[in-house]
């Protein structure tokens, strides 16, 4: 466990880190990833978090953010991905805090490949801008975001899949859904591929709206409670987010305090 309060660099050179985020001021972490790498980083407290991290040529690095703040959270990230390079940045989201995150990705040279992605129970304000950029031939980038909004909860995604100039046979995909259980929740979700070359693969797929009606009525008639099929539906959405983690004991501990998060909000 690697435990952070101040800025600094970390030199992630082996296989696998748990990194926890505490403090009460802003943070400047740098990321220099020097080996095939899983990293779940635990921001416990922190009002203010820049990151940046380069990926060398053939490295694969998956990296799990699990914001467990009650406090406010402000990010900003970039990454830069190289030639074969391999990046998933993951984000669980399922406190009761805002969260205003921007993050960016640069896939540099060719073969550089990204997935971005998001798992939120919203039932406070959850703002997110997403960035992957395609700058070099033959790179791959693709988003996936899952959010559940309940009552309280206010969800803005941004995602922009951008090819540019020159890079030639590059693809840029994104799939965006959330799911709300009753009229009034909010959830604004803009898709956007800014294409630049015509040579490329580019798609968006986006869903939002409620529960079938149907559906949840078949639940309720064997004997589920409206709270009881809200957090067995948002289990199912949001939990495939821990698969990130490699160590098992760890996913088995992240999927057993996800669960009982989401049932402690879908009771609220």
């Amino acid at each position: 466990m690697i435990q952070i309060s101040d800025s600094k660099t970390i030199i992630l050179e082996d296989e696998s880190y748990e990194i926890e985020i505490n403090s009460d001021k802003a943070i400047d972490l740098t990321f220099v990833i020097q080996n095939n790498t899983n990293v779940l980083v635990n921001i416990q407290s922190c009002p203010s978090l820049h990151i940046s991290c380069e990926l060398k040529e053939d490295y694969e690095a998956k990296i799990l953010y699990w914001n467990s703040s009650k406090n406010e959270l402000v990010t900003s990230e970039e990454y830069n991905v190289y030639r074969n390079g391999d990046l998933t940045v993951a984000y669980g989201e399922c406190n009761l805090a805002n969260t205003n995150r921007d993050t960016t990705i640069l896939l540099k040279e060719a073969g550089a490949n990204a997935v971005l992605s998001s798992a939120s129970l919203v039932n406070v304000n959850k703002e997110y801008r997403m960035r992957v950029v395609n700058e070099a031939e033959h790179t791959h980038g693709d988003m996936k975001n899952y959010a559940v909004v309940l009552s309280e909860g206010k969800l803005m995604i941004d995602a922009i899949g951008a090819i540019k100039k020159g890079a030639h046979r590059a693809e840029s995909h994104q799939t965006s859904r959330a799911l709300s259980f009753a009229e009034g929740q909010k959830a604004t979700i803009l898709p956007e591929l800014l294409i630049d070359e015509n040579d490329v693969q580019a798609s968006h797929a986006m869903s939002m709206g409620r529960m079938d009606e149907d559906q949840l009525y078949y639940m309720m008639s064997r004997g589920l409670s409206i709270e009881d099929c809200t957090s067995l539906i948002a289990t199912g959405y949001l939990l495939p987010i821990v698969d990130v983690v490699k160590d098992e004991n760890l996913k088995e501990t992240l999927k057993k305090e996800l669960e009982g998060k989401i049932q402690e909000l879908c009771s609220m």
